[in-house]
């Protein structure tokens, strides 16, 4: 079960309650559901009975305990346990096969893995001034509203800087518009997109614009374009390239990749299979949550989480491949441990094409 399943399975439950006459609130369109944080109980957590509790004047524990009977019994749920004031705590039961179904989305769905239509109701119009930054986050939002299946345009206060084009970046219309609109207006860059271009290029002009918080200034130097680990860009295009690699490499050993349930399979020489499961957490939990942070940077208009996100995901690829090398070493066979692994691979660099990609940054396959 991924999380986007936990916060449907949660909202069923919300359904089932009011249907049932067990609870008299509104059904609320979404719910969320969180990672749970250190300390914390379970997997994921759910502020959702303090949020009805409110609308349905009841104590928000006698909420929770109303939603916990309906979500327990659902596929996929080990255990539910109500925790503070009124959240719901979710443990999720057969890790492997939610890996397994995860693995299995990212390769069905490709570069649209995290897409959906989360925001298919909504229509956004995207204000911006004739600057860079705001022009070039304005296209970033608008790509990763359409994503979450929102509609809209951006307008600019002035007609464009024709070096935008350079950049991605289109303008339906300039001018005051007469409609209610959002407005996009990060910290200025300081520069025009011409100087950007002939600096750094479009690519990490682009990475550079996005990376930092609206409300904090773009770091836009050199150190962009240096080729090392210790550049955040380099690292997430390396991994999304290494990860290829790794693919070309398998086809050349004659074997391919299989979302096999991760630990199950006999791990290389008789190893066991407990530091390959520690290995693959971290970054299976990022590409889990992937789709959450796409929808949250669309609702919140935040493309630098998008970009953090991959960062996140670059770092435990390579911490999972220097642990768990997807290929055989040496004389040694391709076994199911190494498909396993470069199942999770695949997938990583998968994300991470397609994360560039709502950026509006290239990812290539060779660097």
């Amino acid at each position: 079960m991924t999380p986007a399943d936990l916060s449907r399975t949660v909202l069923h439950a919300v359904r089932r309650a009011v249907d049932e006459d067990a609870l008299r609130a509104p059904v609320p369109a979404r719910v969320r559901v969180e990672r749970t944080r250190p300390g914390g109980s379970g997997d994921y957590a759910c502020a959702v009975a303090l949020q009805l509790a409110g609308p349905a004047a009841l104590p928000a524990l006698e909420v929770a305990r109303i939603l916990r009977e309906r979500v327990a019994a659902e596929p996929g749920v080990g255990r539910v346990e109500i925790t503070g004031p009124g959240f719901l705590s979710f443990t999720l039961d057969a890790p492997a096969e939610s890996d397994r179904a995860v693995l299995a989305a990212v390769r069905e769905q490709g570069l649209a893995y995290g897409h959906g239509g989360a925001l298919g109701d909504e229509i956004h119009q995207l204000h911006h001034a004739r600057e860079v930054r705001a022009a070039v986050t304005a296209q970033a939002v608008f790509r990763l509203l359409v994503a979450q299946g929102a509609r809209g345009r951006t307008t600019c206060e002035q007609a464009p800087d024709p070096d935008w084009a350079r950049l991605g970046v289109t303008v339906n219309a300039y001018g005051t518009p007469p409609t209610p609109l959002t407005e996009i207006r990060p910290v200025p860059a300081g520069a025009t997109a011409g100087e950007l271009l002939e600096r750094l290029g479009p690519d990490a002009a682009r990475w550079g614009l996005l990376r930092a918080a609206g409300h904090d200034r773009a770091a836009l130097g050199p150190e962009l374009l240096v080729q090392s680990e210790a550049n955040p860009l380099f690292r997430v295009r390396y991994a999304h390239a290494r990860a290829r690699a790794l693919t070309r490499g398998a086809t050349a050993l004659g074997f391919t990749a299989e979302a096999a349930p991760y630990g199950e399979s006999p791990a290389p020489y008789g190893e066991s299979p407990a530091p390959y499961d520690r290995a693959a957490r971290p970054l299976l939990d990022l590409l889990a949550d992937h789709p959450g942070v796409l929808l949250a940077g669309a609702r919140h208009r935040a493309p630098d989480r998008v970009a953090r996100q991959l960062e996140a995901v670059a770092h435990a690829f390579f911490d999972f491949h220097d642990s768990c090398p997807p290929l055989p070493a040496g004389d040694e066979k391709p076994s199911a441990a190494h498909r396993a692994r470069l199942a999770i691979a695949e997938a990583a660099g998968t994300v991470l094409a397609g994360g560039l990609s709502l950026l509006g940054i290239r990812a290539p396959e060779h660097l």
